[in-house]
């Protein structure tokens, strides 16, 4: 096995972990959570950066990493739903991309037709990653001391950070629905043809 392809089996293994530890009140662990979603979030960035560089790119690669991208971050979002970190509908929106998305490559494959990740997709898993890691930054920085204070600056009353969140969530949302509608339209073929 190459490894992007190992990296990317990492990734799965490294969600299972971030959830696990979340899902504690173990002293600290918000900060552990964070170190692992960020490990987990860098395992994507290099799987692919390999895989393009050497060549090695493979069907396992083809189907496993974007899975591992939604499962990794589909999963964060609805933790953080149930500890009251993000409104209910902003996930039910990032959700509801992803699995319509991921059904349109299912129907292209079955027409065996490639779709190509476009750039759109790749600025919302961007977004999807800074509002996860804000997410936990604002959660985890009182625990870090005289370095915490950095992210305690205030602004209108609240901190810069949660302002920050705040934004990055809806950037998250907003180019999440954005990619999902200009990527369903611009496939509509697949999908028309049978109407």
């Amino acid at each position: 096995m190459n490894i992007p392809n190992r990296l990317t089996i990492s990734r799965f293994a490294l969600t299972a972990l971030f959830l696990g530890i979340i899902s504690t009140n173990l002293p600290g662990v918000e900060t552990i959570a964070l170190g692992i979603f960020i490990a987990a979030s860098l395992t994507d960035y290099f799987d692919g950066k390999i895989a393009r560089r050497d060549g090695l790119i493979t069907n396992f690669g083809i189907l496993m990493d974007p899975l591992a991208d939604k499962i990794l971050t589909c999963s964060a979002f609805i933790v953080f739903v149930g500890l009251d970190l993000i409104a209910a509908w902003m996930v039910v929106v990032i959700v509801a991309r992803e699995l319509a998305i991921t059904g349109l490559r299912l129907l292209a494959a079955s027409k065996r037709v490639v779709l190509a990740a476009e750039k759109y997709g790749k600025h919302k898993t961007i977004s999807q990653l800074t509002a996860l890691i804000a997410i936990q930054v604002q959660i985890s920085y009182p625990d870090w001391g005289l370095v915490g204070t950095i992210f305690a600056w205030q602004i209108f009353e609240a901190t810069w950070v949660y302002w920050f969140t705040e934004f990055a969530k809806w950037c998250a949302v907003a180019l999440t629905l954005y990619s999902g509608i200009v990527y369903l339209w611009r496939n509509r073929e697949l999908y028309l043809d049978d109407l």
